[in-house]
């Protein structure tokens, strides 16, 4: 009992989650065994369990970008130097963040980490496109990336290396580009929404924050307990100006030669840190059952003289729920108060515990992670059950952070109300001009920034709550991670 409650000790959560919210997701993110940094500073190593729901994430999404005719690929981890300098906007943008490798190609020439793809895979599109009738392509990779971070690095939510994926297409119309590049935002709503059970806010990026080199860039913005916002994906609209830098070009049906108009879309393992900060509580991680890959743990309650019966029948139950892939904790050198705190600490989305009474009873008891909340249910019924809570759990954690969210959305007209707002942690709607320089007076005032436009029409009467001048629309603001 004593080498229990000293291991309960280390292996739980030390810190409550609004206490000191830093410290509690990195605890909950290496005690749940999902990823911890690497000894190579900025790095992180992904463990099992985090792993897992990476790759449940890649088969939801893989399945749905393949509706739309997108087929994966994979291109070199290593850029010459010269194709980022093809597009200016686009380097500049990435200059800081590209970490180059010291030894030169066999021509002289640096080559860098990827920070991200464009560059690579549209030299090749130069070649693979001629004409209309190869168009449109969509292309999809993932893969590894690599941003040089200088600031304080947190796995999952900014490190020097992560996952991803990144689609890449071409098209023949502008009209026909639009349409899809907003289509595969909406799809990574759909991965926040119906798979991870968290809302986000959708929208435009503003000059000053869209991506370097694109035309339009939108947006899916999550807001975490912290009160900071969180991007979780981004689809741009990259227009022509990568086909003309990279020679990408094409005859028409009408026998004319042609520019092609571009996308690129990607969401990366961040979604899984916003997973961890947006449900876990003070015992550790709830993982949405819709992307757990183990939805269930089974935990014997064990007496010498029933334990064969226990166990006979709790591996009786593994095989009835294989479906659900679950966990069998037959250790018995911990107690299931032990055990419970364990898997609580996990997320595993449901538990069941059988003792002898349980056995008599025909029954288990069921108990769901989120809520705590202990059922008696018949063996018999116990598969319907699970099938019914899935939904039913994957409901309620979407409303709850879908009202956490909603009530620390604040609207101001005026600087000093966004100047409280912003040290009260809130996501701020106001109206803004849209001039460059009054946004970036903003973020030098309040380390906020503009999160995303939204689709709504300003008056003649809104103004600009920072410089007063007319508003162009209205957008969120946050600090950010």
């Amino acid at each position: 009992m004593a080498k229990e409650t000293e291991e309960l000790k280390t292996l739980g959560i030390t810190v409550k989650k609004s206490d000191d919210m830093p410290e509690w997701y990195g605890q909950v993110c290496q005690k749940a065994e999902l990823a911890e940094p690497s000894v190579i500073k900025g790095c992180m190593i992904i463990r099992p369990n985090g792993m897992q729901i990476w790759e449940n994430i890649q088969a939801f999404f893989d399945a749905r970008i393949k509706t739309y005719g997108v087929k994966n690929a994979y291109f070199p981890t290593l850029i010459p130097e010269s194709f980022f300098k093809r597009e200016e906007a686009h380097a500049e943008g990435f200059k800081a963040e590209v970490a180059w490798i010291e030894k030169k190609d066999e021509g002289g020439e640096r080559l860098a980490l990827r920070p991200t793809s464009e560059t690579i895979m549209y030299d090749s599109y130069s070649r693979w496109i001629r004409s209309w009738r190869d168009l449109p392509l969509r292309i999809n990779q993932w893969c590894n990336v690599f941003r040089w971070e200088v600031s304080d690095t947190k796995v999952f939510l900014r490190t020097r290396e992560f996952l991803w994926q990144e689609g890449h297409c071409v098209y023949e119309t502008e009209e026909e580009c639009e349409k899809e590049t907003k289509e595969y935002l909406q799809e990574y709503v759909r991965v926040a929404e119906e798979l991870l059970a968290f809302p986000v806010l959708t929208g435009k990026k503003s000059e000053h924050e869209k991506f370097a080199g694109a035309k339009t860039t939108y947006t899916i913005e999550a807001l975490m307990p912290d009160g900071k916002a969180l991007q979780m994906g981004t689809s741009h609209n990259l227009g022509q100006h990568f086909a003309k830098a990279f020679g990408i070009e094409y005859v028409g049906s009408d026998k004319e030669k042609h520019l092609p108009w571009q996308n690129s879309w990607g969401i990366s393992t961040r979604m899984i840190g916003a997973v961890v900060m947006v449900h876990g509580d003070d015992k550790g991680f709830v993982l949405p059952p819709r992307v757990a890959q183990n939805k269930v743990v089974i935990v014997p309650i064990l007496f010498d003289d029933t334990k064969d019966k226990v166990v006979a029948k709790c591996k009786e139950l593994m095989h009835e729920l294989a479906e659900f892939n679950p966990i069998l904790d037959d250790r018995i050198e911990y107690n299931p108060g032990f055990k419970f705190n364990h898997w609580e600490l996990r997320g595993i989305p449901f538990r069941l515990e059988l003792g002898p009474k349980d056995l008599e009873k025909d029954s288990v008891v069921f108990v769901r992670r989120d809520t705590g909340k202990k059922e008696f249910i018949k063996t018999s019924e116990i598969k319907k059950k699970i099938h019914h809570s899935i939904d039913e759990m994957h409901g309620d954690m979407f409303s709850k952070a879908k009202k956490a969210m909603e009530t620390n959305i604040v609207s101001v007209k005026e600087f000093k109300e966004f100047e409280e707002a912003v040290k009260d942690r809130k996501l701020i709607k106001a109206a803004h001009c849209g001039n460059f320089d009054c946004e970036e007076q903003i973020k030098q005032k309040t380390t906020a920034t503009c999160r995303c436009i939204i689709e709504k029409e300003v008056s003649k009467e809104d103004a600009c709550f920072n410089c007063g001048e007319k508003a162009k629309y209205f957008a969120y603001f946050a600090k950010n991670y």
